[in-house]
């Protein structure tokens, strides 16, 4: 990795999820890829949902803040299916600004069967309230335990 490439990938970390702006895409585990020859810096992100309609948005704020550093002229973002993401790709760090912003971060892989647990009290006392949550990715649990709605990332 170039000390470009590397620049890049920190600078990335300032790019947060439209729809959860506590987390970047790289703790999401959305960077897939990242290039770069005399300027020019490729970017591949690949999608946590396919149709995600946050996509356009983010390719603007990778190209909007990767163009802030002196070394890069020109900025292609695109997206990509291989390899797919999971939700196993959500770094710790990620994790934790997830349940610090009301969202139950998803079991691990084989875990999915499990409701997560509370962000609000931490515990799995929870049930499913919707399948369908106010994006794709995420579902809406009740937690008996502390009588609190919240959302949950499902496990991909």
């Amino acid at each position: 990795m170039t000390s470009l490439e590397k620049q890049v990938g920190k600078a990335l970390q300032e790019v947060k999820d439209p729809e959860i702006p506590t987390v970047s895409i790289v703790e999401l585990g959305m960077v897939n890829r990242i290039t770069s020859e005399k300027g020019y810096v490729q970017v591949e992100i690949t999608p946590t949902f396919v149709g995600c309609p946050a996509l356009d948005l983010i390719a603007k704020d990778v190209e909007k803040t990767l163009l802030q550093l002196e070394e890069v002229d020109q900025v292609k973002v695109s997206f990509v299916m291989d390899p797919p993401w999971t939700s196993d790709r959500i770094t710790e760090e990620g994790r934790k600004k997830l349940t610090s912003f009301g969202i139950a971060p998803p079991e691990k892989w084989g875990m999915s069967h499990q409701v997560p647990k509370c962000p609000f009290c931490g515990g799995r006392e929870g049930e499913i309230e919707n399948l369908f949550g106010p994006t794709a990715c995420r579902s809406i649990f009740y937690c008996k335990r502390c009588h609190q709605p919240f959302e949950g990332m499902k496990p991909i």
